[in-house]
C-alpha cells in the first residue's frame, strides 16, 4: 500500500497539472480573484456612497427648513423641472433626467397648523443594491419630523425640559455580551467552511481522475493490476494519495488566505478582524483540520470511485461535476439565518462540518457535538471506502 503511495505521489509531483491546481492556484490565483473582488466590492460601495443624486422638490416652499437640509447635503444636488405630475417625475426619472423627486402636498402648512398627519411621495427607481438614497432621505426626514413634533409641543405649552420624553419615550440601549470574536465568527465563520470544504474536494478532483480514468486512458492500470500487489493495497494506496493532495491543497489555500488577509487588513486598517483571528488558539486550528480529515476521506473515496468507474478522463469530469454542486447545498445551508449546530444538524453530512468550523471560530464549540460530527463522518468516510474498494475488485468497472 505504501509503495503505491510513494508511487502515486512521486507521479503526481512530475505532473505539472497537479503542481497548478494542487500548488499554483491555491497560493496564488485563488487570493488574487477574491482580493479583486473584494476590491471591487469596496470601491463600488464606497462610490455609491458619495455619488451626488440630483433631486426636484415639488412644493418646497411649504417645507422650507427640509429644503434647506436637502439643499446643503453633501450627497444630493438639486436640478429644476416645470413637471409636477407624478406620472411625468416618473417618466423624468427613467430618462434620467434626475435621479428622485419628492412631492411634498400643496396644503402641507395648512394641515401641520391644524396638527394633521401628512403622507410625503418619494419617487426613485429602487433597483440599485446600495440604496444609500432612501437611507440619507430618511435620516434628514426623521430629524425634520422631531424639529416639527417640537415645534408643535412648544405651540400647546408643553414643559421643555419634558419634550425628550414625549417624542421618544422609550430609548433602547443595546448590550452586547458576545465578544468581537464570537461576533465575527458567527459572520465569517460559515464562510470560511464554504471556502475550506470546497477546496478539499476541488484538491482531490484532479489526482482522483488521474489515478482513475487517466490509468485507462494511457493503458497503465494493467501494468499496476499484474504487479504482485494485492487490489486492496492499490486502492488503499490511491486514496491515501488522494486524500493526501486534498488536504494539502486545503491547507496551502488556508495559510495563503492568512498571510494575504495580514497583508492586506494590515493596509486597510482591519485590526478588529485580525484581534478577533489571533484569538483562535492551536487547539483549534487542529479541531478544524481533525474535522475536515474524515469529510476529505469521503470526497476522496467518492472521487476515487467515480473515476475508476468512467471510461476516460472526459466522462469522469462529466460525472464530478454534478458532485461539485451538491456538496454546496449544505454549505449554503449552513449560512442560513437561524440554522444551529444541534443533535439533527450534526448527523447532516458537510453541513455539520461547516456549522463545527463556524462555532470553533467564534469560539463556543460544543466539544461533545464536535464528538457527534467527528464520529458520524467517520464512519461515513468508513463507508465511502469500503464502497472504493469493493468497486476496484470489479472486473467490470475496471474494464469498462
Amino acid at each position: 500500500m505504501w509503495q503505491v503511495y510513494f508511487k502515486e505521489l512521486t507521479e503526481l509531483m512530475r505532473d505539472r497539472k497537479t503542481l497548478i491546481f494542487v500548488i499554483l492556484l491555491p497560493i496564488f490565483i485563488f487570493p488574487v480573484i477574491f482580493g479583486v473582488m473584494g476590491l471591487v466590492l469596496s470601491s463600488t460601495t464606497s462610490k455609491a456612497m458619495q455619488e451626488e443624486h440630483r433631486y426636484v422638490i415639488v412644493n418646497a416652499e411649504q417645507a422650507p427648513e427640509f429644503r434647506d437640509a436637502m439643499f446643503y447635503h453633501k450627497n444630493f444636488k438639486q436640478v429644476q423641472t416645470e413637471k409636477t405630475a407624478e406620472a411625468d417625475l416618473v417618466a423624468a426619472i427613467r430618462n434620467d433626467e434626475f435621479d428622485v423627486a419628492i412631492i411634498i402636498p400643496a396644503d402641507f402648512s395648512v394641515k401641520r397648523q391644524a396638527v394633521e398627519q401628512v403622507q410625503w411621495q418619494i419617487i426613485y427607481n429602487q433597483s440599485s443594491q446600495f440604496d444609500f438614497m432612501y437611507r440619507y432621505f430618511t435620516d434628514m426626514l426623521a430629524t425634520y419630523n422631531e424639529q416639527l413634533q417640537r415645534e408643535t409641543l412648544n405651540q400647546l405649552n408643553v414643559d421643555p425640559q419634558k419634550l425628550a420624553a414625549i417624542i421618544k419615550p422609550v430609548d433602547a440601549k443595546k448590550v452586547d455580551t458576545a465578544d468581537k470574536r464570537e461576533n465575527i465568527g458567527e459572520k465569517f465563520g460559515a464562510v470560511i467552511a464554504y471556502i475550506l470544504v470546497p477546496l478539499c474536494l476541488l484538491g482531490a478532483s484532479y489526482p482522483a481522475i488521474d489515478m482513475g480514468a487517466g490509468e485507462k486512458e494511457r493503458g497503465t492500470l494493467e501494468t499496476l493490476l499484474i504487479c504482485p500487489i494485492s487490489r486492496i493495497s492499490i486502492v488503499l494506496g490511491k486514496f491515501l494519495t488522494v486524500l493526501t493532495t486534498g488536504l494539502v491543497g486545503a491547507m496551502i489555500t488556508v495559510g495563503s488566505f492568512g498571510i494575504w488577509g495580514a497583508i492586506i487588513g494590515s493596509f486597510a486598517g482591519m485590526a478588529v478582524v485580525q484581534e478577533a483571528m489571533s484569538a483562535i488558539a492551536i487547539t483549534e486550528l487542529i479541531l478544524i483540520f481533525s474535522l475536515l480529515l474524515p469529510i476529505s476521506a469521503v470526497f476522496a473515496a467518492l472521487l476515487l470511485a467515480i473515476s475508476i468507474y468512467a471510461r476516460t478522463f472526459k466522462e469522469a469530469q462529466n460525472y464530478i461535476s454534478p458532485l461539485s454542486v451538491l456538496i454546496f447545498v449544505p454549505l449554503v445551508a449552513a449560512m442560513m439565518p437561524g440554522v444551529e449546530l444541534n443533535a439533527k444538524t450534526a448527523l447532516v453530512p458537510v453541513m455539520n462540518v461547516a456549522l463545527a468550523i463556524k462555532e470553533l471560530i467564534k469560539g463556543t464549540a460544543d466539544y461533545m457535538m464536535l464528538a457527534l460530527i467527528f464520529g458520524s463522518t467517520l464512519l461515513l468516510a468508513a463507508a465511502a471506502i469500503g464502497f472504493c474498494v469493493h468497486w476496484f475488485q470489479q472486473e467490470k468497472v475496471l474494464f469498462r
